[in-house]
């Protein structure tokens, strides 16, 4: 199943969280620790998450058969539990606030080799996480490691720069597979802008662009529909299922009761809209079979026992990973971008599967000018351009 190939394991034991050294903290700390977890990664990587209420700034050392994560004014928090997984490097975590410096403590269960800058991330937060730093390592050498710490042990900005940087772009030596999916169809036509144009054709046309593109480019790409065709929603998710999906993108074009609104806008899977405007966009899209996000008894029972805790493991990770490129994508090729945040959040059903994904609502049919824009071959294919860079800056491998 794929949420436990790539990502976190759910475990019922209980980690270990030390508090070692911690007075009662005297300073402003402008950052607390939130959680502390641990997972595992394909090629024997042990993955640690620290959960953060501001952007981290950190360095890392390596003492023997440990991993010191030291994060600069920030406040330990013993209330947390930290949860290890049943396999892994980790054998239990600790606390040690020194200072205005909190120390996160990896007690390990063998040397680790230093952490590359590939195997190190800062998510932003969604809507059920806040910051998190994402370190992926593996098991090597201690003595290389630990003479290795101060080479390896970089000052907190420059760290936090180079770990923001997405890892080198995806020319796929295997054939990663898209799935894209083209909303609406047949006798849902979507939002209806007022020269005629309907939603579901200005979405297949970008999707059948955007399959020839990236295929061209190396990725193996399938449609959940080539044709004017209703879908169901969990048919939609479950095609992503079946193709065994590393990555799921939803089309769509929005619709405002101003039609001053323009721009595009990404949303992310969470059970909690980010705001207003995404609680009933959500709300709007799920209505186009009346499904709820909470059942999904379509899927097998090993799929629902993956959703249940999606929103604290890996997929969400990986979807917000994307989203957050893809929206960097579209303003570097100055496609304009609704009012608003980069991402956003809403408990879309097309969404609800085990395979990382976003929503994208390429522009608003209800402006006039952005109604033209979006179903012009130019724009399209400027739309198609921005997708297909996001996707090959994707980091697929952590």
């Amino acid at each position: 199943m794929k949420i436990s190939r790539r990502g976190f394991l759910k475990v019922s034991g209980i980690g270990i969280l030390a508090v070692l050294s911690a007075p009662r903290v005297a300073f402003a700390a402008r950052n607390s620790l939130r959680s502390l977890r641990t997972g595992v990664q394909p090629g024997n990587k042990t993955r640690l998450v620290i959960e953060t209420s501001a952007r981290p700034t950190y360095s890392l050392s390596y003492p023997a058969n440990q991993l010191v994560v030291s994060l600069s004014n920030t406040a330990a928090n013993t209330g947390i539990t930290a949860n290890l997984a049943s396999s892994g490097l980790v054998k239990s975590l600790a606390q040690a606030q020194n200072g205005d410096t909190l120390q996160v403590i990896a007690n390990l269960k063998s040397g680790i080799a230093p952490i590359q800058k590939s195997g190190i991330m800062i998510l932003e937060p969604n809507g059920d996480n806040d910051y998190r730093l994402v370190l992926d390592f593996v098991a090597g050498s201690g003595a290389a490691a630990a003479s290795s710490a101060t080479a390896t042990t970089a000052t907190a900005k420059t760290e936090t720069k180079q770990a923001t940087q997405p890892a080198k772009p995806a020319t796929p030596a295997k054939k990663y597979i898209i799935v894209v999916d083209a909303g609406h169809g047949g006798k849902d036509p979507g939002c209806i802008g007022k020269g005629g144009t309907r939603e579901k054709d200005v979405v297949l046309s970008v999707a059948k662009k955007l399959k020839t593109k990236l295929d061209a480019n190396g990725f193996k790409t399938y449609l959940t529909r080539s044709g004017d065709t209703y879908l169901k929603l969990a048919q939609r998710a479950e095609i992503a299922e079946q193709k065994k999906a590393d990555l799921f993108i939803s089309l769509h074009a929005n619709a405002n009761p101003s039609r001053k609104m323009k721009g595009f806008s990404i949303y992310t899977l969470s059970e909690k809209a980010s705001d207003e405007e995404a609680k009933k966009l959500a709300e709007a899209e799920n209505a186009a079979d009346k499904i709820g996000v909470e059942g999904f008894t379509e899927f097998e029972e090993n799929i629902r026992i993956a959703l249940s805790s999606l929103q604290q493991h890996a997929v969400a990770e990986m979807s917000e990973e994307y989203a957050n490129g893809c929206a960097k994508s579209f303003k570097k090729l100055s496609i304009e971008q609704q009012p608003g945040p980069d991402v956003r959040h809403a408990p879309f059903a097309v969404l609800r599967s085990t395979v990382p994904g976003a929503l994208l609502e390429l522009g608003h049919l209800s402006n006039a000018s952005e109604e033209k824009l979006l179903k012009s071959s130019s724009h399209q294919d400027k739309l198609v351009n921005a997708i297909v860079k996001s996707i090959k800056n994707y980091n697929f491998d952590v």
